[in-house]
């Protein structure tokens, strides 16, 4: 029997979301370059998804793609675009316009608000073996645990908060959905990269002080900041 050429199936990936809050393909390239700059192993060739919420069809929409591809970033698609205008220009330069999931698309007449809908209670991803370098864990929607090591080169990303009760050489990426409420709590912090909702630090961005200990991250006045975990 003849194996069928090719086969549709679901699967989900983490992308990065660039939030475009300003209109000069110039001013967004070089904040753009500067981000790579500090992260090249993370973002380098890195795909990515665009929200343009906070534009209008006032933008130059081919210079402004021609910028962000300049610095070696791969558009995806685009989401959060309310301008009609500009959904004809982004639809006519081939790219797919993207619903995020706390996007709820509204009728053009009265809107309806659906019906709460009871989801059951999602159990919190618990790793108890050593966690090695290629090794990429994904706890989606829920917190993920590591009771082990995390080596350089392994990747923790999870919806909620991540906790790493050994040593944490790798990257850890919590609120991957966006959440800006989820932490990270690390006992022996050495990792390579940190990031909440997307705001992250790498290595050498770690204050000195707290690197090989125990430690507690989070987001203040949208900024990534650290603590001592006690």
């Amino acid at each position: 029997m003849s194996q069928t050429p090719i086969e549709l199936k679901g699967s989900s990936f983490t992308l990065s979301v660039v939030h475009l809050h300003h209109a000069d393909p110039d001013v967004v390239r070089q904040a753009l370059q500067d981000k790579v700059n500090q992260a090249p192993a993370f973002l380098k060739d890195a795909p990515v998804v665009l929200n343009v919420a906070s534009l209008d069809s006032q933008v130059n929409w081919q210079k402004m793609q021609q910028a962000i591809a300049s610095t070696g970033l791969h558009i995806v698609g685009v989401s959060g675009c309310k301008d009609e205008p500009l959904k004809r220009i982004i639809g006519q330069a081939g790219l797919p316009l993207l619903s995020e999931g706390k996007e709820q698309k509204q009728s053009a007449g009265a809107v309806v608000p659906a019906p709460p809908v009871e989801l059951p209670p999602v159990k919190t991803r618990v790793i108890d073996t050593p966690v090695r370098s290629g090794q990429q864990i994904y706890a989606r929607n829920c917190d993920l645990i590591v009771t082990n090591s995390v080596s350089a080169g392994a990747e923790l990303i999870a919806d909620g908060n991540i906790h790493i009760y050994g040593m944490m050489r790798g990257r850890a990426l919590a609120g991957a959905g966006g959440d800006r409420d989820c932490q990270i709590f690390c006992t022996s912090l050495s990792a390579e990269l940190v990031s909440v909702a997307g705001e992250y630090w790498i290595m050498d961005q770690i204050p000195a002080e707290f690197f090989g200990k125990a430690s507690r991250l989070c987001l203040k006045d949208g900024a990534l900041t650290i603590q001592t975990l006690n």
